[in-house]
């Protein structure tokens, strides 16, 4: 593993970028954060202190509710040396009516990173197009860059190398499926997505990743019958079935979905190695068995681990 944290030229690259979705970034650049978490991590397990954001404050707006992000983020910063500032859409004049515009441009005279995680995909671009510090997504409807970076980090530790591996996702295709669909496209992994009709995943993005995967020479695509995803597959990953905001489709989806939870049948089609992925909360007994998940090939508790990793190269990164 080389020493990401000598490597000038993408450090100068990524200083004051933001991080929207993993699709504005090389492989080179991703490998650089995967190959930095993993060094982070190395130094909080061995208590070396890193403390590279001493004196800097990162503002973190919450329009949807988190456990893993909030305290992953703040942990994060304190581990860096900096500060962390919960904002709720209840404590900014941006829940009353201020304009997404003035917010940016206003708490950038105050910190020196944001980091939102909403609904529309909008408006971090909007919050990116007007702030002058570093905008990070931390989630919207369409993507979730930074858990998948954390998965990267995950499958990168677990099986060495991104080459020749292949993951299939089952479920909802949603932000998750999206942004697991580009991050595997730009690392060479071959993904397949398996949803049921009518929950297709966004016909620009998987575009978009069968674009960038022809860089990688990664296999990218979308099917309905989980066992041809699942068939040969080093990585599963589920989500649940109703995300946040979903809810009043919570009966439509457990019947849509009712095909296509990972059970103890399903993956004996995988490799016998396999990595099981969830980026939680789960609902066992729905889109994944207990069996599964609290099982021998789960890791879903060390990829939870890695978000707090996986950030921490973002924001030092970044900031």
């Amino acid at each position: 593993m080389t020493n990401s944290v000598v490597n000038k030229d993408l450090k100068i690259t990524l200083k004051g970028k933001d991080f929207l979705t993993l699709a504005d970034f090389s492989k080179e650049e991703l490998m650089y954060f995967i190959e930095l978490a993993i060094e982070l991590k190395e130094k909080q397990k061995r208590g070396i202190p890193h403390k590279l954001l001493e004196g800097k404050t990162l503002a973190m707006i919450f329009e949807k509710s988190s456990t893993r992000t909030r305290v992953s983020f703040e942990s994060g910063m304190f581990q860096l040396g900096g500060h962390a500032m919960f904002l709720s859409k209840n404590d900014l004049q941006m829940g009353r009516g201020e304009t997404i515009s003035d917010t940016a441009k206003v708490l950038s005279r105050y910190v020196d990173g944001i980091m939102i995680r909403t609904f529309g995909h909008h408006i971090v671009q909007e919050l990116a197009d007007n702030a002058s510090v570093p905008i990070i997504n931390g989630l919207t409807d369409d993507y979730h860059p930074c858990q998948v970076l954390a998965d990267l980090v995950t499958i990168y530790e677990k099986k060495g190398s991104f080459e020749g591996k292949k993951l299939a996702y089952i479920g909802d295709g949603n932000n998750m499926a999206h942004s697991l669909l580009i991050g595997c496209a730009i690392m060479g992994i071959d993904c397949t997505v398996a949803v049921p009709e009518n929950y297709e995943v966004k016909a620009d993005i998987l575009q978009k990743a069968q674009e960038r995967a022809k860089d990688t020479g990664a296999v990218i695509k979308q099917v309905y019958e989980p066992v041809l995803a699942v068939e040969n597959a080093d990585i599963i990953y589920t989500d649940v079935w109703t995300s946040m905001g979903w809810e009043d489709e919570m009966q439509d989806r457990l019947k849509a979905f009712a095909k296509f939870q990972v059970n103890e049948e399903l993956v004996k089609h995988a490799k016998d190695d396999y990595l099981f992925f969830h980026c939680l909360p789960a609902h066992r007994g729905e889109e994944v068995t207990a069996g599964i998940i609290d099982g021998p090939n789960s890791v879903v508790f060390d990829e939870a681990e890695n978000r707090l990793h996986a950030q921490k190269a973002i924001l030092a990164s970044l900031m």
